[in-house]
């Protein structure tokens, strides 16, 4: 898998500039490109078919195994909490890492662009209020898109956004989108499986 656009929407305070977070968004950007498809094919080549109808197109969640597994080997927490200042929950998140200041947290979209835009309000809540140093949201580009399940979260239709997150004020803290997209299409490979829980078969 490879990175086409990493967007900082918020970079301010000590944290942005640490070291801890050079190494920790190394850490994430490495987890995206070790994605591969096939599985064990050392790349991520797509089966180009749309996802408009149904039946058609791939799916999303086994994109996400690597990267969830890179990340755990780590020392992150896969689909943990993160919690505040007095040890509240604040709600699972695709994976989570203790910070020298407060966690870390990436989401992984394999929801729909509802999904998405939660995840974006949440996230850039929580570095405003100061409750984690950085919210990181992965999603695909425009052009992997397409060949996805139909209406899941995307580069595309998130840009419209982009400026009232920015707007948000910001104390310390991080928060950035990665959109990542396949390295090659083939008609070859098989499809990647779609889940049957919810509407992942649409």
């Amino acid at each position: 898998m490879k990175i086409v656009d990493v967007i900082t929407l918020q970079s301010c305070g000590s944290y942005a500039t640490s070291s801890h977070w050079r190494k920790t968004r190394k850490q994430i950007h490495d987890a995206i490109r070790r994605c591969e498809w096939p599985i064990g094919s050392g790349s991520f080549t797509i089966h180009p078919q749309s996802g408009k109808k149904r039946g058609e197109g791939n799916g999303v969640l086994p994109i996400r195994n690597e990267f969830v597994t890179f990340l755990k080997r780590k020392g992150w927490a896969i689909e943990g909490p993160a919690k505040n200042a007095l040890d509240e929950a604040l709600g699972d998140f695709d994976a989570v890492l203790p910070g020298p200041e407060k966690p870390i947290v990436v989401e992984w979209e394999t929801g729909n662009i509802s999904s998405s835009h939660r995840s974006m309000n949440k996230l850039t809540m929580l570095v405003s209020c100061g409750i984690i140093s950085a919210g990181v949201l992965a999603v695909p580009s425009r052009k992997l898109y397409v060949y996805l399940t139909a209406r899941i979260g995307n580069i595309k239709e998130l840009a419209p956004y982009l400026e009232l997150w920015r707007s948000v004020p910001c104390t310390s803290g991080v928060l950035e989108i990665v959109v990542f997209e396949h390295d090659a299409e083939s008609k070859s490979v098989p499809k990647i499986p779609k889940t049957t829980a919810g509407r992942a078969l649409s």
